[in-house]
């Protein structure tokens, strides 16, 4: 069987952008967070937020490690596997993501020395500020990101022209060679999709950082340990959690109606709606699709639902551009989508249910007493990072075969595609190069994915690159996993320990696991060294040994009387 360079490159950039992605949204909620908590201590002077604020830092310091680390092989892709495409989208894409990384990664990485290191070194409110630009920092970092690709889904502020090449125009096989080059850069930041995706992106890292903390604090109190903490973080992040679950549902609304203006395949994709038909258009609520043709199984639909959402029309009557009317080699495989699509929808709609019933508890005072509803706070955490990866891969998938996805004609009069003699969609174009300087007819502007790969590369190289890279991936992730734990099980710092990271605090545990592992029989924290203090862990005295379920019948401490 021959191997196919082309979809080979395609999975091994989706393994490891998926991979990289689990970190960039964690940690941007987490940052919000961080700076909630460290508003507050700085507001409140009580401890509590400040060994909070502390926690929370650590958990954040070990995911930017990871995602910094995981995110660099992304960018040497670009050069070994799709050097057409480098070429092509170079220009835009290169002062794009230079911003990136002077305006936000060094602001970002930075100040985050202060916070892991410099608690006892700064004065508070510098502290705080240190919080606030790291939170801006990871931020900023996703504004430059968001625009770049959102350029390749609505390109804009920019024209494509022929290189030249020797000071004459360039051409590989007869084909002209061309480029994007930037005539507006305002134009490139603000292209049509850019505020609409950021948005989305942004309450999507507010779902996972609220589901984060949600999920380690309502371990705590099912295990009653760390009640002082992990009550009023928990509060915290629940509000967090549903006003970004909320928020998600309207950017997400405003991001499909701008793609079925926008990229009108791509929704009929994420939609399974195949035909565009006469009439309102309805909204698949449940299917599955199958793969041998285009239909879907078991399908559950709401009627004229699409139209209205689309259209703003009530009654509906307009019907919503279908497959049909897609050229048979602009069509976008619809399978990967529209499952994407529903899972991300379905978790949303979750995400809503679940932190609305955990307000509702709290404002009945019984809050931590529904040991149901945390012990589905400590898995719902999976949801959200399945959402944000599902909702990129419906994007990424969904404007296949285009790499640089090209602009729709539009109706002047809707906004909406216009449809040609032929009742399709098409493409703006522009005059086709030619050697010999010939009319060569004309040429859609835009990048499909078959043509941008780097013809030198083969296929056994790339599915090499894919071994090694799942092989180095795999150890990260448990590596990540194992550091988490281990900071989870330790927990906050007690008000007697004084704990605080320092690069000495690091090389000392490193130390005492050392010398723990080379003297067998001794336990490593059965005493503490002269000058040192046990951490003791925050555990109610009548906790059973397996606590998993367990909710204290009493609080452990006065400040936690209150729900």
């Amino acid at each position: 069987m021959e191997l196919d360079v082309v979809l080979l490159s395609r999975i091994q950039f989706a393994l490891t952008i998926m991979f990289h992605y689990l970190f960039p949204p964690l940690t941007i909620g987490l940052g919000l967070l961080i700076v909630i908590f460290e508003a507050t201590y700085y507001k409140t002077g009580n401890e509590v937020w400040k060994r909070a604020g502390e926690f929370w830092i650590k958990l954040f310091a070990v995911s930017f490690a990871v995602g910094v680390a995981s995110g660099i092989v992304m960018e040497f892709q670009f050069g070994t596997n799709w050097a057409t495409y480098s070429r092509f989208v170079g220009d835009v894409f290169g002062s794009v993501l230079a911003a990136e990384g002077i305006f936000a990664f060094f602001l970002e990485s930075g100040f985050l020395a202060v916070l892991v290191f410099g608690r006892k070194r700064v004065s508070k409110g510098f502290f705080l500020f240190s919080a606030v630009m790291v939170s801006l920092g990871s931020i900023f970092s996703s504004v430059w990101i968001i625009i770049a690709n959102s350029w390749q889904q609505t390109p804009a502020g920019s024209h494509v022209v022929q290189m030249m090449r020797d000071g004459t125009p360039w051409f590989q096989d007869g084909q002209p060679v061309m480029r994007a080059e930037i005539v507006e850069f305002w134009g490139v930041v603000f292209n049509p999709s850019t505020v609409n995706r950021l948005t989305h992106v942004w309450t999507g890292c507010m779902v996972l950082g609220g589901f984060f903390v949600l999920s380690i604090c309502s371990y705590y109190i099912l295990r009653g340990r760390h009640l002082d903490v992990a009550k009023p973080c928990f509060k915290v992040a629940l509000v967090f959690a549903l006003v970004g679950s909320l928020l998600a549902a309207a950017t997400g609304d405003s991001n499909a109606r701008m793609v079925s203006k926008l990229q009108p395949a791509k929704l009929a994709a994420m939609e399974g709606h195949f035909v565009t038909g006469e009439g309102p258009t309805g909204i698949h609520v449940f299917g599955i699709p199958s793969f041998t043709s285009d239909e879907i199984y078991l399908p559950i639909e709401i009627p004229g639902l699409l139209s209205i959402l689309v259209y703003r029309e009530f009654p509906p009557e307009t019907a919503v551009i279908g497959l049909d009317a897609i050229p048979e080699g602009d069509r976008p495989p619809w399978q990967l989508p529209f499952i994407a699509f529903h899972t991300m929808v379905g978790l949303g709609t979750l995400f809503i249910l679940f932190t609305v019933l955990g307000v509702f508890f709290w404002w009945r005072g019984t809050l931590f007493k529904q040991r149901w509803l945390l012990m589905i706070y400590v898995v719902m955490v999976l949801g959200g990072f399945i959402a944000n990866e599902a909702g990129w891969v419906a994007a990424e998938v969904g404007r296949q075969p285009w790499v640089v996805h090209p602009t729709v004609v539009k109706d002047p009069a809707t906004g909406f595609a216009a449809l040609n003699e032929k009742g399709e969609v098409h493409y703006e174009k522009i005059p086709r190069p030619t050697p010999d300087g010939s009319d060569g007819g004309m040429m859609v502007v835009g990048l499909r994915t078959a043509d941008a790969h780097s013809k030198s590369v083969h296929a056994d190289q790339v599915l090499a690159s894919i071994v090694m890279f799942s092989l180095i991936y795999i150890l990260l992730f448990f590596v990540w996993i194992f550091v988490l734990n281990t900071k989870i099980q330790h927990g906050p710092a007690t008000p007697e320990s004084g704990d605080e990271t320092t690069v000495a605090g690091f090389l000392s545990a490193a130390a005492r696991k050392t010398e723990s592992m080379t003297r067998p029989g001794q336990a490593s924290d059965s005493a503490a060294a002269p000058g040192q203090h046990i951490v003791e862990q925050d555990v109610h005295p009548h906790a059973p040994t397996d606590g998993i379920d367990y909710v204290p019948d009493r609080p452990t401490n006065p400040k936690d009387r209150n729900e």
